[in-house]
């Protein structure tokens, strides 16, 4: 029988603004089931004071062995589109809208599997935990299920990708494709590498607009 979250996500979130208290709080949530199979809660990782708040869907496989967010494939794909369209990822805070791996096992593979509306309503508080420590001016969701845990479910990221909204978490909040979206597509790799970079460079420009320091 499985066991039971013990309390709602938020009442797990420590009043503070520090990320650090924030990370180790997290590792003990039970706010869902998820965290009865993942290995770790995958906090987000990056500068208290970064200007930009990068959010995902979820942890993979190799991030949640490893315990850190965008680490894997598309991690990787991430930093080389990012450094291509002239974003310091050192300088920006990455998270995920869910902080644990949700999958099914096939033999010895553990396949992603799309978090519910009820999951990610779960773990919105710790994002949002993140966004308060953090007070981003530009907060780019990347995938549908962030923007929509941020924008809600009418949002469409194909129709709004490289948008500028007014948000209450940001100045600015835009969306794009998360980049597990393009390795998915192999057949149009390179065209829909090319459009995320051209996402990115929108970001880029609009932090120069905003006159950011340090890009």
């Amino acid at each position: 029988m499985s066991k039971s979250p013990k309390k709602p996500a938020a009442e797990w979130i420590p009043a503070t603004y520090d990320l650090s208290e924030l990370r180790s709080a997290a590792a003990a949530c039970t706010g869902c089931e998820l965290y009865q199979h993942a290995t770790q809660v995958v906090f987000g990782e990056g500068p208290q004071d970064a200007k930009v708040v990068m959010v995902g869907e979820q942890p993979g496989d190799e991030e949640d062995h490893r315990g850190q967010p965008f680490v894997g494939p598309s991690g990787r794909l991430l930093s080389k589109a990012m450094s291509e369209a002239g974003l310091n990822r050192e300088q920006i805070y990455v998270t995920n809208a869910v902080k644990h791996f949700k999958f099914i096992e096939r033999g010895k593979r553990r396949i992603h599997a799309k978090p519910s509306g009820i999951e990610i309503s779960a773990c919105r508080p710790w994002l949002e935990a993140e966004l308060t420590a953090i007070e981003p001016e530009i907060v780019v969701c990347l995938g549908a299920t962030a923007a929509k845990s941020l924008m809600g479910p009418a949002f469409r990221v194909t129709k709004e990708r490289g948008n500028f909204f007014d948000h209450r978490w940001a100045k600015r909040l835009v969306a794009t494709v998360h980049p597990s979206a393009i390795l998915r597509a192999p057949e149009k790799y390179e065209e829909e590498y090319r459009l995320f970079v051209h996402d990115l460079r929108l970001i880029a420009a609009k932090m120069k607009e905003l006159d950011l320091a340090g890009f």
